[in-house]
């Protein structure tokens, strides 16, 4: 799940031990990064704190509704987990995050995502397949502020054939299912009238293996996006990208992906979107005492509003983290996002609207042995829109603490 909002405090940019490396190319760990093995399985299991301490808006209001605050902490264990069977691997991942609110119980809850994925390599072959299931009640972007309950099912698959010694050609698809509780309204409109979908890919890719860790991949695939209960936001698009692969061995750690989309809606008084699309992730480690990270999106987005049924979000978000002396560093970080929203024609008193997110922060930490770090967190957020109701700011400090088996 990928987790978009900064408000969530204590954020551990630099706090997780970094996730086992995946240079087999049938999906098996790194065997140095693996802590537990338990004759077939290897587990690499983490835990964190992601935040003990005061968050001053927990429902984002705005300044003129008397924003609430409250104690909270948020406490995240995580297993990773590898099974080798011939020449192929199982691996999966479990998530579970605890939300607790000290006053205001409403906003507590137990997030849970489970992913399995199963690589078979047979000679020129490679078959790719999995699933994941999210059970959340977390914030699903910058958008919506209600924390509302959220089943996001999804199953892949991908086969690969090498042509060339470095060259692959593949062909995959995906199915996934948002669906909200049924009772979940936010600003008047129900969630899962408006946002429940189901999102069906199917595409095409050309991989070259530049080097043993970098990779380059050229695709193109087709999306239906169809909304059972609000058939007018149902929409086709076509997509082409170039991204770029750097394994987590690699200097340079992540991805990054450039393209083009023709977003077009069904209905004919929604506007079409047809440009430019980006998205990605990526770090870097300086002489063992400096990391740049940085996270980059720009692609349409659905909204809960029927008269502007969905805002082209373009965003960045940036840190870094600096090794003072010994045990002790520091980190910076800090975003800003755009929502671009598009309207339905036909609508009355609906204006061009452009909301603004920016986020800041930082922190110090000090590390224990290998494993184990304590740091101290503060995280600000504040939103700016042409309508009064959506605008707010809110502050988040406190401790967190990280600990990899």
């Amino acid at each position: 799940m990928n987790r978009q909002y900064l408000v969530a405090g204590g954020l551990c940019l630099l706090l997780a031990r970094p996730a086992a490396a995946q240079t087999d190319p049938t999906g098996g760990p790194d065997p140095a990064a693996v802590r537990v093995r338990l004759g077939p399985l290897w587990l690499n299991p983490t835990i964190e704190l992601t935040n003990l301490g005061i968050d001053t808006n927990v429902f984002n209001d705005p300044e003129s509704d008397n924003p609430k605050q409250d104690f909270t902490l948020t406490v995240v264990p995580k297993t990773q987990l590898w099974l080798r069977i011939g020449p192929s691997w199982i691996s999966g991942e479990i998530d579970e995050e605890v939300v607790w609110y000290q006053k205001y119980v409403s906003e507590r809850s137990a997030n849970t995502a489970y992913t399995i994925g199963w690589k078979i390599a047979l000679n020129r072959l490679l078959f790719d397949v999995g699933a994941k299931y999210v059970s959340t009640r977390d914030r699903p972007g910058y958008e919506i502020d209600e924390r509302a309950q959220r089943f996001d099912t999804l199953f892949r698959g991908k086969v690969e054939v090498r042509a060339l010694s470095k060259t692959f050609f593949g062909v995959n698809a995906t199915r996934e299912k948002v669906e909200f509780d049924s009772h979940e309204v936010f600003l008047g409109s129900n969630l899962q009238e408006e946002l429940g979908r189901v999102v069906t890919t199917v595409g095409g890719t050309v991989r070259q293996q530049l080097t043993p860790l970098t990779s380059v991949t050229f695709e193109g695939s087709d999306e239906q996006d169809r909304f059972e209960l609000s058939p007018l936001r149902n929409s086709d698009s076509r997509s082409v990208s170039a991204s770029v692969s750097f394994d987590p061995l690699a200097l340079i750690k992540g991805h990054a992906r450039v393209g083009y989309r023709d977003f077009k809606p069904l209905q004919s008084g929604v506007p079409r979107y047809d440009g430019v699309t980006a998205s990605a992730d990526l770090s870097y480690v300086l002489l063992n005492m400096t990391k740049f990270a940085v996270q980059l999106l720009r692609d349409v987005q659905y909204s809960y509003d029927v008269n502007q049924p969905y805002y082209l979000q373009t965003g960045v978000n940036g840190s870094l983290t600096q090794q003072v002396f010994g045990p002790v560093d520091v980190v910076g970080r800090g975003g800003i996002q755009h929502l671009d929203y598009r309207d339905r024609a036909g609508v009355p008193d609906v204006g061009s609207r452009l909301d603004e997110v920016r986020t800041y922060g930082g922190g110090v930490g000090y590390h224990v042995g290998r494993d184990l770090r304590i740091g101290a967190d503060v995280d600000y957020v504040k939103r700016t829109s042409p309508i009064a109701i959506r605008q707010y700011h809110g502050l988040v400090f406190g401790t967190s603490v990280t600990y990899g088996f």
